[in-house]
């Protein structure tokens, strides 16, 4: 702009050779002058001259080294994602993406729950990370990293590492940043169960003695175990058959209600086979005179039509 608009000034070029003069300046091609300079447009061509061998040198540079430089876009990328993170708030914290951590994951995405994804292998990050799943490259033992995946803001933490000292770390140092966290976490060993209980987990998972257990119930009650395997909680509206409902649903006006005055069978379908009471009490086919209490939670079964229906009348 500087160019155009001295060489119009000056030598009282039109604005198209005054553009022409600027770009075989700056470029230093060398063509000649569209008529012979004088004095003063000779010293400011040569000041224009020198000034634009070093800014368009240095810009250049910049340039290329920002388009050639894998970091930058990393780091752009990284500050993209970032700043995605710290606006969750109540979201879900998976830490380790093995083949835990994966289910967890695919199980958080069909109930539409947020999550951030705490995971240290170069390769695995950069094979799953796209718009939706949101990682955290460190090591989730590390208090900076829990930071950076909102630890302070989560709802829940998932500890899904391999290793059961690693998973106590990591809760350990949780539970000290977030009193309120409910965290759930993986367990290889019996002696780590309640180990991870005293450090702060509120549920601890044994993926192998689960899948032992459950493959003996195959042998004992076959028939009782398939039954129950059928029964989806997936999220998928079409296959779904099991649903929980918290008091605020089914007792909009907050008035507590007898299960039998909630007519729930007759509106929807479905069937009350459990109860959450205030205090985290459990409490198997519930009595029709039991009154829903405040803060308290219902399980319902029926088929997905029901559920479906359930979900349309109690927006859950």
């Amino acid at each position: 702009m500087a160019g155009v608009v001295g060489f119009r000034i000056l030598s009282g070029y039109t604005w198209i050779d005054a553009l022409y003069m600027t770009v075989i300046t700056i470029t230093t091609v060398g063509y000649g002058e569209v008529r012979p300079l004088g004095p003063e447009e000779k010293l400011f061509t040569s000041i224009f001259i020198v000034s634009s061998i070093f800014i368009v040198g240095y810009a250049i540079s910049v340039i290329t080294e920002y388009i050639l430089s894998k970091n930058n876009i990393n780091n752009l990328k990284h500050k993209r994602v970032q700043k995605k993170i710290d606006s969750l708030q109540d979201h879900v914290i998976i830490c380790g993406f093995g083949r835990n951590g994966k289910q967890a994951m695919h199980k958080l995405m069909d109930y539409k729950k947020r999550f951030v994804i705490i995971e240290k292998d170069d390769e695995v990050v950069e094979r799953f990370e796209d718009d939706k799943t949101l990682f955290v490259h460190g090591n989730a033992n590390e208090d900076d990293v829990l930071l950076q995946a909102g630890i302070e803001r989560a709802n829940t933490l998932i500890c899904a590492l391999p290793s059961d000292a690693d998973n106590l770390f990591v809760v350990l140092s949780a539970r000290q940043m977030n009193k309120k966290l409910k965290i759930i976490s993986r367990a290889t060993e019996e002696t780590s169960y309640k180990k991870l209980k005293l450090a702060g987990a509120d549920n601890v998972i044994m993926p192998d003695r689960i899948g032992g257990e459950h493959m003996a119930s195959l042998v004992v009650v076959p028939d009782l175990v398939e039954f129950l395997d059928n029964l989806s909680v997936s999220g998928e509206q079409d296959s779904m058959n099991v649903e929980q409902v918290p008091f605020e649903k089914v007792c909009k006006n907050g008035k507590e209600l007898a299960i039998n005055e909630l007519d729930l069978r007759k509106k929807t379908g479905c069937s009350i086979i459990g109860y959450k009471s205030p205090d985290g009490i459990y409490i198997v086919n519930p009595e029709p005179s039991l009154v829903i209490k405040k803060d308290s939670k219902l399980i319902l079964i029926g088929r997905p039509n029901q559920i479906e229906k359930l979900k349309e009348l109690y927006d859950v």
